[in-house]
């Protein structure tokens, strides 16, 4: 079959099941195809096949609402609501989008890129269907990863309180993105292994419809001798407690079983939840074989061997300098420990995980938790440092407001994936942290502008012992600069300049001080000497380099890898502003007032304006604009 002129998913209500089940097979190897060149999430995708072929089926979408959670595993989705022909450029510049996105199509009746999100859109689009008194059905597929979400627990609790028709797919490959953990991870395994209790139950009711005469009445009372059996071989009633009817556990690559289930649930008055298990990664070895979540989301790979196309970098990734620093430090200070929110690989936190297994907390996809969990550690004169990326610790903000930075507790939170992250878009963009940081009391924020300034940040961070420290580093490989023996404390609140001139200053951090020095030398051959300034401490500022550019009277340009709103640039606006220098000409580059698609880091970063070619057009502008100024000064005193 092409699956590249599938228009929509009519045509399966057409299908036997055998060819439902060519279909499954065809997708895989479709999928396994595009994403060895393009990368991109294969192993959760590969999971639900036939479980997207059944849902399909069974449900009228778009008129039927099916809302995924996370959106990794919408791939299968996409292909049958008529996207197949895009699949050459998902996660591209301009391309398809990894994650579900509803200008892309009307059969995307919600957008996510965050977990646990699912279950409340759901019931809120329930609500709205009952007070209109429409009548259609909604599907929410939630994975057993973000069901541990405090948010999917949230709304379970109200899902089960209001009792109104919505069914809950539970997509149970024991993974999220790495191996699960937790409570409510073992209460699955339970009910993994209740197939004995299913079986028996059907043998009980075959056995007792079988006594002439009485077989009815007895049928009836028996309803509540099997309740009491479920209790005796499942252990924990979960979700029935809840009020929410609960079936399965069904095979998820059953599409017959399925279907059978699926339609069963919308015959049921009241939330529904079916209990499905897959097997990540299914039909590809390599993602099959994979216990840690190397395969949960990749960059382009070779499909015989599995082997990964990687550029070739000697420099480490920022993520691992972290890491490997903390381990470091880790064995000369017993109060250090880590805690993470499901990144134990994201953040490559492995090797701290296999010395410090006591010492590596993974609390799942928790990262309210996550960071009240830091601050009652260091209560205890303990050094937590909270390992989340920058797109998921939006989620922790009141935490860390309330307590972290209120308590002003001695937490390190090492920032990863600050600023573009590129091909994950919009969802995942590290551009808000700075801003929604830098206004609150008593947090120190910095980045460094290579591997080992950050290796030294880290050692600083932890070094300091008198309130929260939040360090930010980028996605991907240092730059191959040089890493100290030893690191060493970087003076608190005290910048960096790279080179000195006379004719304006650029103010940056980060990744795009290599930028700003490629722009400064532009400005060189022409005649333009300007200072580039390291401005790595993002709070407190630099107030003693900022009276002194201020006295110059020359221009000053910020640059930043994040939101211009409220973000750095800001800062320094305020700083003049506030100590007088009203004069001062300040302008300011960064990410503009929306929210950035998906594309290459490079491709983003042109088509936003953060470039050295932008850069030195616009310092060469307000020099001018400066000099002219000037000029006109001189002619009117004279």
């Amino acid at each position: 079959m092409d699956l590249t002129a599938i228009k929509n998913p009519e045509f399966l209500k057409k299908m036997s099941i055998s060819q439902m089940n060519e279909l499954a097979e065809e997708i895989r190897s479709f999928l396994i195809k595009k994403l060895s060149k393009t990368g991109g999430h294969l192993a959760p995708n590969l999971g639900v096949v036939e479980l997207t072929i059944a849902l399909h089926r069974v449900f009228n979408s778009p008129v039927d609402k099916l809302i995924w959670d996370v959106g990794h595993q919408s791939y299968v989705h996409k292909i049958l609501t008529g996207r197949g022909g895009q699949f050459d450029t998902l996660r591209q510049y301009k391309g398809l989008c990894g994650f579900p996105k509803r200008s892309e199509s009307e059969h995307d009746v919600w957008e996510t890129g965050h977990s646990s999100t699912s279950l409340s859109a759901a019931i809120g689009m329930a609500i709205a269907r009952d007070l209109k008194k429409e009548n259609f059905d909604i599907t929410a597929i939630i994975g057993d990863g973000a069901l541990t979400g405090g948010m999917a627990l949230e709304a379970l609790n109200d899902i089960g309180h209001q009792k109104r028709d919505m069914i809950i797919v539970l997509n149970d490959n024991e993974m999220s993105i790495a191996p699960n953990v937790g409570a409510l991870h073992n209460m699955l395994d339970r009910l993994r292994s209740a197939k004995k209790y299913n079986k028996a139950k059907e043998d009980f009711e075959y056995l007792i419809k079988r006594i002439p005469a009485f077989g009815g009445k007895l049928a009836s009372v028996a309803e509540g001798l099997k309740d009491r059996l479920k209790y005796l071989l499942v252990s924990g009633v979960f979700f029935e407690e809840l009020g929410i009817t609960y079936l399965g556990p069904v095979d998820g690559h059953n599409i017959g079983a399925l279907i059978d289930n699926l339609n069963l649930a919308k015959k049921r008055r009241g939330p529904v939840l079916i209990h499905v298990l897959t097997q990540k990664g299914k039909g590809y070895k390599p993602a099959e074989m994979d216990l840690v979540g190397t395969w949960h989301g990749t960059g382009p790979y070779k499909i015989e061997s599995g082997a990964f196309i990687k550029p070739v970098t000697k420099a480490p990734a920022y993520s691992k300098v972290v890491s490997d620093t903390l381990q470091e430090l880790a064995r000369k200070d017993k109060r250090i420990v880590v805690i993470t929110p499901a990144m134990v690989v994201g953040g490559k936190l492995e090797g701290f995980a296999k010395e410090f297994p006591d010492r590596l907390f993974d609390v799942g996809i928790a990262e309210q938790h996550a960071a009240t969990m830091a601050a009652g550690l260091a209560t205890q004169n303990m050094k937590p440092v909270l390992s989340i990326y920058s797109t998921f610790m939006q989620r922790a903000y009141d935490q860390i407001i309330h307590d972290i930075c209120r308590q002003n507790l001695n937490v390190t939170i090492a920032i990863d994936r600050a600023g573009l992250v590129g091909a994950d878009g919009e969802t995942h963009q590290g551009v808000f942290d700075v801003g929604f940081l830098r206004c609150l009391p008593n947090i120190i924020i910095m980045m460094g502008k290579d591997e080992n300034e950050l290796r030294n940040m880290i050692y600083t961070a932890i070094k300091y012992d008198k309130g929260p420290v939040a360090v930010r580093y980028p996605r991907g490989n240092g730059i191959g600069a040089a890493l100290d023996e030893k690191p060493s404390e970087i003076p608190l609140g005290k910048w960096e300049v790279l080179q000195e001139g006379r004719d304006g200053s650029i103010l940056s951090f980060g990744p795009m001080l290599e930028v700003a020095m490629d722009a400064a030398g532009k400005l060189q051959s022409e005649g333009f000497k300007v200072s580039v300034i390291n401005s790595r401490f993002l709070k407190p500022l630099d107030d003693e380099m900022l009276k002194e550019l201020g006295a110059l009277h020359k221009p000053v340009l910020t640059v930043e890898e994040s939101a211009l709103a409220g973000g750095f640039g800001s800062s320094v606006m305020e700083f003049f502003h506030d100590h007088g220098f009203h004069d001062q000409v300040v302008e300011r580059m960064g990410i503009p007032d929306r929210f950035i698609e998906h594309g290459s880091v490079k491709e983003l970063l042109g088509e936003i304006g953060l470039t050295s070619d932008h850069i030195y057009n616009r310092m060469k502008k307000l020099i001018r604009e400066q000099k002219i100024d000037g000029h006109r000064e001189q002619r009117v005193s004279s």
